[in-house]
């Protein structure tokens, strides 16, 4: 059972897949034990259902739900946040890795 579980949600769940390889590498390298993974945006809330996320970070395309996002998680103990643009857009695996901890972390 890993240690945290970190959900990316994007528009389609692709655009997110190498950040995923890139945060895993960095996880992997910092001895982080962490299942991280990316889904559609429609498709986040079933899954917040069916696995055990510790924090849920949205792809700056759909920064637009994080209102929603926070409304129904935050009270669940869930935290919510928008990977900033320019480590998304440089795919900066690391940044996003200690940007997740620090929300988890509240």
């Amino acid at each position: 059972m890993a240690e945290k579980v970190i959900m990316l949600a994007c528009a389609a769940g692709m655009s997110t897949s190498m950040l995923v390889s890139k945060m895993r590498k960095a996880a992997e390298e910092q001895g982080v034990d962490a299942k991280i993974f990316a889904v559609a945006a429609a498709e986040a809330d079933e899954r917040i259902e069916s696995e055990d996320v510790d924090v849920l970070l949205l792809g700056p395309q759909v920064r637009f739900m994080e209102k929603d996002f926070k409304a129904k998680l935050e009270p669940k103990g869930i935290p919510v946040g928008v990977i900033p643009i320019s480590d998304y857009g440089m795919m900066k695996g690391d940044n996003v890795l200690a940007y997740a901890d620090e929300l988890m972390k509240g």
